[in-house]
C-alpha cells in the first residue's frame, strides 16, 4: 500500500506532496517552510528518503535545499536546472526505489520551463499516480513565458507535446497531481475541480483536445500579467535558498511606527479590510493577512524595501511571517499587534475612509472618479464601467498621479483588491471610497457596464 499526503499552499494557488509507503517517503515541490512537510511524515511514522524538484519554480522559494539538509534525503533535481548546490542530477528515464514495491520514474516535461520533469509513482511497475508539476494541470498547463521571452512560442509548444507524451504513457486512471493550478499565476488558466487523472484531461483539457497550432495560439493569446517578484525566485532557487527564520520580528511601538513611516518605509496592516477602514496609522497599507498576501505584497513592493507588520494577534503576525518567506520576504523590520489605538502616537487619532457598494456608486454624481484596479483580461471579459479609469493594482504605486483630481471610487472584481488600492491612495492623501462589492453587482446596480475595452 501507499499514501499520497496533498500539502496545501492556498496563498500561492499551489500544491506540495508527500508520498510513500510503510517505511520511507519522497517529498515533492515542498515550499520553504518546511516544518509542515516534516509534521506531515512525523504523521505517517515515516522518513523522508527524497526530495524532488520539477522544475526550478519562479512563484516561490523552494524548501528542497534545506530538507533535504535536515533529514539527509537525497536532493533530485532535473538535470538541465543547472543550480549551484550539491544534488543529484535527474534525467528522463531516471527511476528511483522510494519504498518496497514503489518507484519514481522520470519523464522529461518540458514547456513550463525548459529542463521540466513529471515524476511517475509507480507501484509494482504500474502508474499510479503523476506528480506533473507546471505540465499537465487540472483542465490546463502551466504558463511558457516565465523563462525567456524569445523561448515562449517554442515552450508553448513543448507544452503540447509534453501533455501528449503523459497522456500517450500513462493509463487512464492515473491520478495527476499537479503543483500548480489552484490559483497561481505560473498557470496559463485556473483549474476548476480539486482532482483529475489521465482520463478526465483526455476529455477536457485543450492541450489534448486540440492541434498544436491552435492550442500554442490560444495559450499566448490568454496569457496574463506576472507578478514582479517571480524574477527573484529562479536565481534565489538556483543558487540555493538560506534556512527560514520564523522568530517573531523585534517589536514596534508607535513612535517607530511613525519614524519608519517617515523614512519611507512600507508599514503594512494585516487586518481585515473593514477593520482597516474603520480605523488604521495613517500611511499604512492594507494587505489582508487571510487574502493573497504573499502574492500582491511582494508584488507591490519595491524589492529589498523594509517592511512593519501590523497584526491584531500574534497567530495572525506568524501566519503573515509563514507566507511571506514563501515568496523571498525573509526578515519583517519590525511588527506590533493590538489595535490601532496602540499603534498611533500620544494625541493622534487613526485615520479612516469610507467603504461603499456598486449601488452606493450608482447614487453618485455621473462626474465621479472610478477607479478599476482589476487587470487587463478581467476588464475585458468582464466589462467595465463606463468612464472608469483603468490602473491595474500592480503598476498603481507608480501611477497614482494618473489618477484624476476629486473623491476616489476604487473597485476590484470582489473588494480585496480594492482595499489595497483605498490603502495607497489614503496613504498618499486622496480622498477614497473603497468599493467592497462584487462586480457581478455594477450592472444589477444600473451602472453602465460596457465590453469594449
Amino acid at each position: 500500500m501507499f499514501f499520497v499526503d496533498t500539502i496545501e499552499v492556498p496563498g500561492l494557488g499551489n500544491r506540495s506532496y508527500l508520498a510513500g509507503g510503510e517505511h520511507t517517503a519522497v517529498a515533492v515541490d515542498p515550499p520553504r517552510d518546511i516544518d509542515r512537510v516534516l509534521a506531515a511524515a512525523a504523521r505517517r511514522g515515516v522518513r523522508i528518503s527524497y526530495v524532488v524538484e520539477t522544475h526550478v519554480h519562479n512563484d516561490y522559494v523552494t524548501g528542497g535545499l534545506e530538507l533535504a539538509r535536515v533529514t539527509g534525503a537525497a536532493y533530485l533535481v532535473p538535470a538541465g536546472a543547472r543550480v549551484s548546490f550539491r544534488h543529484v542530477p535527474v534525467r528522463d528515464g531516471d527511476r528511483t526505489e522510494i519504498d518496497g514495491r514503489l518507484a519514481l520514474r522520470a519523464l522529461a516535461t518540458p514547456g513550463h520551463t525548459p529542463h521540466h520533469t513529471s515524476y511517475v509513482l509507480e507501484e509494482d511497475g504500474t502508474a499510479v499516480a503523476v506528480f506533473s508539476g507546471g505540465s499537465l494541470l487540472i483542465g490546463t498547463v502551466g504558463r511558457p513565458d516565465l523563462v525567456e521571452p524569445r523561448l515562449t512560442e517554442g515552450l508553448a509548444r513543448a507544452q503540447h507535446a509534453s501533455a501528449r507524451r503523459l497522456a500517450d504513457e500513462l493509463p487512464e486512471e492515473t491520478a495527476v497531481l499537479p503543483t500548480h493550478g489552484f490559483g497561481s499565476f505560473c498557470s496559463s488558466a485556473q483549474a476548476t475541480g480539486s482532482d483529475t487523472t489521465i482520463g478526465r484531461e483526455k476529455a477536457v483539457n485543450d492541450a489534448l483536445t486540440r492541434d498544436v497550432d491552435t492550442f500554442v495560439a490560444d495559450l499566448l493569446a490568454g496569457l496574463d500579467d506576472t507578478p514582479a517578484y517571480y524574477v527573484h525566485m529562479s536565481p534565489a532557487n538556483t543558487a540555493g535558498p538560506a534556512p527560514v527564520d520564523l522568530t517573531p520580528p523585534a517589536p514596534a511601538a508607535a513612535r517607530e511606527i511613525a519614524e519608519r513611516l517617515a523614512a519611507g518605509e512600507w508599514v503594512v496592516d494585516l487586518r481585515n479590510r473593514v477593520a482597516f477602514a474603520e480605523g488604521h496609522v495613517s500611511g499604512s497599507l492594507n494587505f489582508e493577512a487571510a487574502g493573497q498576501l504573499a502574492t500582491y505584497l511582494a508584488w507591490l513592493i519595491p524589492w529589498g524595501k523594509p517592511v512593519t507588520l501590523l497584526a491584531e494577534s500574534a497567530a495572525q503576525l506568524a501566519d503573515a511571517q509563514r507566507e511571506l518567506v514563501r515568496v523571498g520576504i525573509d526578515r519583517p523590520a519590525a511588527a506590533a499587534t493590538g489595535t490601532p489605538a496602540d499603534w498611533v502616537r500620544d494625541g493622534e487619532a487613526p485615520a479612516s475612509f469610507p467603504r461603499a457598494t456598486f449601488a452606493d456608486l450608482a447614487g453618485t454624481a455621473a462626474d465621479a472618479v472610478v477607479l478599476d484596479v482589476r487587470r487587463d483580461a478581467e476588464r475585458r471579459a468582464a466589462g467595465h464601467v463606463e468612464g472608469s479609469v483603468h490602473i491595474p493594482i500592480h503598476t498603481l504605486p507608480g501611477r497614482l498621479a494618473e489618477i484624476p483630481a476629486g473623491e476616489v471610487w476604487v473597485h476590484c472584481a470582489g473588494g480585496m483588491r480594492a482595499a489595497i488600492a483605498a490603502s495607497l491612495l489614503d496613504a498618499a492623501g486622496r480622498d477614497v471610497v473603497a468599493v467592497d462589492d462584487s462586480f457581478d453587482s455594477a450592472a444589477k446596480a444600473g451602472l453602465p457596464v460596457r465590453t469594449a475595452p
